[in-house]
């Protein structure tokens, strides 16, 4: 009675065992135990020394979302303002002594850490040093806890990307397989600490690019970022980051207003990113070139330090300020205020190379962006604008879609944060609008515009690179050999004795193409002297295959495939029974690997 079910199970390891997708699942599992556990650790690591630093040594009292208050309780007796910036140069000074000791390349060529692994993915074959996101990550809570403006998600973008890479080489996998795997692993990290596993894991799939995603990652990342996700709430529980309530819209008349929270969301991203290019690459990359990396960092972290202690809403990631602001306890006047604030503290922060992501600033410029929009129409027409605070979370969602041209991952994060879908139509409209015209200002400077544009996918462009090839620039032109169709075995065999010829076109008597004749068909009847004088070249002959001079090389591919012949006639456009040459097989193929190594050089 077994015998039909073992018979079915061993049919069934027959057919998988080889197969990708199921490697991936088990690897996405096994890098989102990992990633789900470094996540763990590296949020552990910001809040407890975030309170400690923040509300401990210096005394502040700093609001925190609902779901991240863990170590969030009364703030020290005695006010100290002066520890946060001690804290934050100290920190800077450390981060720069490490980066110059171990990555001084780290401060050229990239924004954050996540800008560090599309950098990894495009253009260093998915290879991470397997110090680069330790030090970053370490280096990271401390810039965060003290004070520095940054957010935990491109660290744990790079060290989930580090975690995948370092698995990939001691498994031996292929660069392909290395590539996704860092996917994955960054996957996993943004599910866990942003408490989205969909919208994590789609994020990182699609920031690598402008225009595209990575396909062949979207497995593997969505089994990394669901198992990564379930230990970090294993740990810190279900709860989404804020505690806010539900959002909908039902108002048609309210689109006009979501039109306008686009507008201010591009000029607010173009503000966010022009500033931040501004003060990296015409202030302190100057400064690194005349005082070193560890000297630039240690002013960076003294002004971002100084700004924190006179302004602390500008202090770390902010969520607890964005909370606020969402349900409804902040003035517009606060709210421009921070959007400025906050560019320039994030600005200082990261672009003096101290450690951090962009992500999180991203997200409190755009969401307050978004409730400035809000809460003014809710001001003008409180009938029509009736719930303000969903404004922040559309701004939030719509801003980094714009600088950071990933418009899916955002979205779904926003309603995994609302835990609906009630705002998908205006998410969906803002994001669309931010896209469109935020496109010169761009967060991330490694990303490409899509899969045609990356060194990861050169080799998988045969049909774009032979699209762009012409038959008339690579086919032989000169006499060919043409067979006629009354031609006997006997007369065969003595026009082969005469040619190294191996394929030849067959015309009738009209002067018609009408086959392709292959010595690998008649070889065998060559020494049968019997048929000589009753075989004839039309009884022998393939059907006809041409080309002309305009066609592409793709479509020439399709034709040796079709036909699985060596070579095939070129023939005129205007008369297609004059054969102008002969293209060969191995012709395409040398055109492709040519086309290819240029590609590979520039």
């Amino acid at each position: 009675m077994l015998r039909p079910f073992i018979r079915l199970w061993e049919e069934y390891l027959r057919l998988y065992r080889g197969v990708t997708y199921v490697r991936m699942l088990v690897l996405g599992i096994v890098l989102g135990i990992l990633s789900g556990i470094a996540a763990t650790l590296f949020f552990l690591g910001i809040e407890y020394f975030k309170h400690l630093v923040q509300a401990v040594w210096a005394g502040y009292s700093l609001p925190a979302p609902a779901g991240e208050a863990l170590f969030h309780g009364e703030a020290g007796e005695t006010f100290r303002p002066w520890v946060i910036p001690v804290a934050t140069t100290t920190v800077a000074f450390v981060t720069g002594w490490l980066v110059n000791r171990f990555l001084p390349d780290s401060f050229y060529g990239m924004t954050d850490g996540t800008d560090a692994m599309i950098k990894s993915f495009h253009q260093q074959k998915g290879v991470i040093k397997p110090i680069a996101p330790f030090i970053k990550g370490i280096t990271s809570i401390f810039t965060i806890a003290s004070g520095g403006s940054a957010g935990r998600e491109g660290p744990i973008s790079q060290i989930g990307a580090g975690i995948g890479s370092f698995f990939a080489d001691k498994m031996g996998l292929t660069t392909k397989e290395r590539r996704i795997l860092m996917l994955t692993g960054a996957a996993g990290g943004l599910g866990a600490v942003f408490r989205a596993p969909l919208g994590g894991a789609l994020t990182a799939i699609e920031v690598i690019y402008k225009e595209d995603f990575e396909s062949e990652a979207i497995l593997p990342a969505v089994i990394s970022s669901v198992v990564s996700y379930s230990i970090f709430t294993l740990v810190f529980g279900t709860d989404p980051i804020f505690g806010i309530p539900q959002f909908s819209f039902s108002d048609m008349r309210e689109l006009p207003f979501y039109i306008i929270l686009s507008l201010v969301c591009a000029v607010s991203g173009w503000m966010y990113v022009s500033t931040f290019r501004f003060i990296k690459y015409s202030m302190f990359a100057r400064m690194q070139q005349k005082v070193g990396i560890m000297w630039t960092m240690t002013a960076g972290g003294l002004l971002m330090g100084l700004f924190g202690m006179m302004y602390p809403m500008v202090l770390s990631g902010g969520y607890g300020w964005l909370e606020q602001a969402i349900l409804g306890q902040m003035t517009i006047t606060t709210m421009v205020t921070i959007v400025l604030a906050k560019t320039l503290a994030t600005s200082i922060t990261l672009g003096s190379g101290m450690s951090g992501g962009m992500f999180a600033p991203a997200l409190f410029v755009g969401g307050m962006s978004g409730g400035i929009v809000g809460f003014t129409a809710h001001k003008y027409y409180p009938d029509i604008v009736t719930q303000p605070g969903g404004y922040v979370l559309v701004g939030m969602a719509a801003f980094f879609a714009g600088v950071a041209n990933a418009p899916i991952g955002p979205l779904i994060m926003v309603c995994e944060l609302t835990q609906g879908y009630g705002l998908l139509a205006p998410l969906m409209l803002a994001s669309a609008i931010c896209i469109v015209l935020g496109r010169r200002s761009n967060l991330y400077d490694n990303q490409v515009e899509n899969k045609f544009e990356s060194p990861a996918h050169i080799n998988d462009s045969t049909i774009n690179l032979l699209e762009q090839l012409k038959v008339s620039d690579h086919f032989t032109r000169g006499r060919v050999t043409i067979l006629e169709e009354s031609v006997t075995l006997k007369g065969l065999t003595d026009i082969i004795a005469g040619t190294n010829e191996f394929f030849f076109p067959v015309k009738s008597e009209e002067g018609e193409i009408t086959g392709i004749l292959s010595i690998n068909d008649v070889r065998s009847l060559l020494y049968e002297e019997c048929l000589f004088d009753l075989v004839l070249v039309k009884d022998l002959a393939r059907k006809p295959a041409t080309l002309e001079e305009g066609d592409d090389l793709y479509t020439a591919l399709l034709k040796f495939v079709d036909t699985d012949l060596g070579q095939i006639p070129v023939v005129d456009s205007t008369n297609p029974h004059e054969i102008l040459g002969l293209i060969n097989r191995t012709d395409v193929f040398q055109a492709y690997t040519k086309t290819l190594q240029n590609l590979r050089e520039d």
